[in-house]
Parts: C-alpha cells; sequence; structure tokens
C-alpha cells in the first residue's frame, strides 16, 4: 500500500493543507523532478514537487495540470512566483496565442488543433505552459494536445531534456504545430470535394463552404500568431541563454508553422474563389432557365396569336350569319334574289382580309 508523503514544513503549519493538496492532485497528469536529464522523482503533490525541486541543485520540476480549479492555480502561483496577470488568463483560458514574460517567467498560449474525420469539423484545445529557470508548468483545457507523448520523447532523450525548460517548451511547440498537419491535409480533402460539388451543380455546397470558411478562421486565428511568436523567441535566445543547438531546432519549428500559416491563408483563399464560382455558376444556371423559361413563353405567345387569329377570322362569318339567322321578317335581303350570293361573298371577303393582315404581321 503507497503511504502519504510527507509534506513540506511550510504546508504542514497551514490546517487547509491536506484538503488543498488532496484538490491539487485530481488536476495533476503528471509530476516529474529531472536532474541532468534524468527522472529522479515523481512527487505525488505540488508540495513535495516544490520540496524536492529546492533540495536538489540544477533540478528542473515539470509539472501537468489538467482542467484545474481556481484555487490550485492560485497555490501554484503562490509557489512558483508567477504573476497574478497570468494566473488569470490562465484560470479565464479561451485566449489567442501569445508569449507573455513576468520577470523570470515566461507565459505561453497555444492552441492546440485535431481534425474530427465524421463529422468533419476542427475541434481546438488550448494550452497554458509557464516557463520558469527551473520549473515547466502546463496548463491544459482540452484533451489536445497529448503532452504524455511529449513527455516520454524528452525523457527518451537525456541530452536535449538536459538543456532546461526551454528545452521542454521547445518539445511542447513542436507537437502543437506537428499536431497541424492533419488538419490541414483534412481541410484540403474537404475544399477537393467541395470543388466537386459545386461543378456537380450540388445545392448543399454553399452551406458547406461557408461552415468550412469558419473553421479555416479559426484554425487562422490558432495558428498565425505562432511565426512573430516563434521569431521572438530565436531573437532572444541569446540573451536567455538558448544554446545554438536549441535555436536550430527552434528555426525548424518556425519553418512549419510558416508552411501551415500560408497553407491556410492558401485555403480561405481557395474558399472565397470556390464560393464566387459557386454563385457565377448558381447565376448561368439561373440565366439558362430563364432563357429557356423566355423561349417557352415566347413560343407560347406565338401559339395564342394563331389561335387568337383564327378565332378572329371564323369570328365574321359567323357574326354575318348570325344577323341573318335571327328570322326576323323585315329584312329586305331576305327577298332580294342577290342576298345570298352577296353575304356568302362579303364573309368570304371579310375572311380573306383579316387573313392577310394577320399573315403580314406574323401571326399565321
Amino acid at each position: 500500500m503507497r503511504t502519504k508523503p510527507e509534506q513540506a514544513p511550510e504546508h504542514s503549519m497551514d490546517p487547509r493543507a491536506g484538503e488543498r493538496e488532496d484538490s491539487f492532485r485530481h488536476s495533476v497528469i503528471d509530476n516529474a523532478v529531472y536532474v541532468d536529464g534524468e527522472r529522479v522523482d515523481s512527487p505525488l503533490s505540488l508540495g513535495d514537487a516544490i520540496a524536492s525541486l529546492r533540495s536538489r541543485p540544477g533540478a528542473m520540476a515539470w509539472i501537468g495540470l489538467y482542467r484545474p480549479e481556481e484555487a490550485e492555480l492560485i497555490k501554484a502561483a503562490e509557489e512558483f512566483g508567477l504573476h497574478e496577470l497570468a494566473i488569470e488568463d490562465a484560470i479565464v483560458a479561451h485566449q489567442r496565442p501569445k508569449a507573455d514574460r513576468y520577470g523570470g517567467t515566461l507565459f505561453v498560449v497555444l492552441r492546440a488543433a485535431q481534425y474530427l474525420d465524421k463529422p468533419e469539423k476542427v475541434a481546438f484545445g488550448e494550452l497554458h505552459v509557464f516557463v520558469g529557470p527551473d520549473f515547466v508548468l502546463t496548463v491544459r483545457h482540452s484533451e489536445a494536445p497529448d503532452l504524455s507523448k511529449v513527455r516520454r520523447r524528452m525523457e527518451s532523450d537525456p541530452d536535449l531534456l538536459r538543456q532546461g525548460p526551454q528545452a521542454v517548451l521547445y518539445a511542447i511547440l513542436d507537437a502543437v504545430v506537428d499536431g497541424y498537419a492533419p488538419v490541414v491535409a483534412g481541410l484540403q480533402n474537404d475544399i477537393d470535394e467541395i470543388e466537386v460539388q459545386v461543378f456537380g451543380g450540388d445545392p448543399a455546397a454553399p452551406r458547406r463552404i461557408y461552415a468550412l470558411s469558419r473553421e479555416v478562421i479559426e484554425f487562422q486565428r490558432a495558428t498565425s500568431p505562432l511565426v512573430p511568436m516563434l521569431d521572438g523567441f530565436i531573437a532572444g535566445s541569446p540573451k536567455y541563454g538558448v544554446n545554438e543547438e536549441l535555436q536550430r531546432y527552434l528555426r525548424d519549428v518556425s519553418d512549419h508553422a510558416i508552411t501551415v500559416t500560408e497553407r491556410v491563408a492558401g485555403f480561405r483563399q481557395m474558399l472565397q474563389d470556390i464560393l464566387i464560382v459557386n454563385s457565377t455558376l448558381v447565376s448561368q444556371q439561373q440565366n439558362e432557365e430563364m432563357t429557356k423559361l423566355t423561349a417557352t413563353s415566347i413560343a407560347q405567345g406565338d401559339e395564342v396569336k394563331k389561335i387568337s387569329a383564327w378565332a378572329a377570322i371564323l369570328f365574321a362569318p359567323t357574326l354575318v350569319g348570325t344577323i341573318y339567322g335571327m328570322n326576323f321578317d323585315h329584312m329586305p335581303e331576305l327577298h332580294w334574289w342577290l342576298g345570298y350570293p352577296v353575304a356568302i361573298m362579303l364573309m368570304g371577303l371579310v375572311c380573306l382580309t383579316l387573313y392577310l393582315v394577320f399573315k403580314r404581321r406574323d401571326w399565321l
């Protein structure tokens, strides 16, 4: 059975110390102290980590927290002397990527990204990193990134880990930037599919373009601040004693970040172009439909004109015949021997006249 480690004197005198340490332990993912690139202790509490760190000259503590409570972060701030503004940012979260230096402590905010295949969305995670002279404190508010892989990588390379907190920060930056590659590939695949939809006339394409544009914009917000941030780290490396090898590693991460930001900027432009093309194709389709509708209307109008013309031609003899069919006794034409031939000729003349008029006007 594992026994509870002995508390440091400064915590054992606090009547709330036991309760606070138990609460802190709930959010601790990994807690390790390293000397000369090797793990020498895995304390169970923050107080034990501080005591172990202070008792070993040249040691480095790496503490990983996952969704800690406000009281836990405040306690960490008290132990490591963290600035209240940085702690406030870590508590509130939802920060843009940035790097701020408070005295001897560097505070870095990173946004990891993960592409979800099934819903075709980008999931973002937020990571806060406090880098001091002899400690690294990471605060995660989401599943990504998986820092256990970063820790295993560093522990398998003692020469790199021996370079201290700056090397840990490099490894975390490298992991976050490398995690963008699957996201870029997923977005590229979605854009290729959207192009097929657009040229295939899929009516659902505009909605998908809009949704993907929002994902790309959010991804751009997460990646664009990294390049100037890394440039600042590289420029300040001599001042803070970062060796040449680690500077080369940082430049490599910066190159990858530049590639990602350029690709993301290209995605945004491509989506804008695709949206314009889709609008053009929709307009062309509407114009074609209007042309067909107009042609149909014209054809229907021609048919109506023909029907109307023949109706008018047939109406003329019908009118004459109707007049003479009213059976009035006092109609002089009824007793005129030329009445019938004249009536027939009149009807024929009227019909011929109307036919010639309509024919001249292209109604027939």
